[in-house]
């Protein structure tokens, strides 16, 4: 079906915290400040990058698991920060 699907595996992690990013900007815009509609969704998307991590390490096939671990590492710890900064950007004025 997919020309490369080892490298569409691989990128799944990055392309879910970009649509953290997406979804951040976009229903704020839609919802407000401190929608749940737009709050659950990114409460969920951090620990799926977590698992699709987990599930790269556990079957390493393009890269080693070492490698497959070290990547897991900084962009856990990049979208972590990426995730932080999308939840407060949708909860807004309402924590002040």
């Amino acid at each position: 079906m997919f020309p490369y699907p080892e490298q569409y595996r691989v990128a799944l992690p990055p392309i879910i915290t970009g649509l953290m990013v997406v979804w951040a900007l976009i229903s704020r815009l839609i919802f407000g400040d401190a929608s749940v509609l737009s709050l659950y969704p990114l409460l969920t998307l951090f620990p799926i990058v977590i698992f699709l991590h987990g599930m790269l390490i556990w079957d390493a096939r393009s890269m080693g698991r070492l490698d497959q671990s070290f990547y897991a590492l900084i962009h856990s710890a990049l979208a972590f920060v990426v995730w932080t900064f999308a939840i407060m950007h949708v909860n807004g004025n309402s924590f002040s």
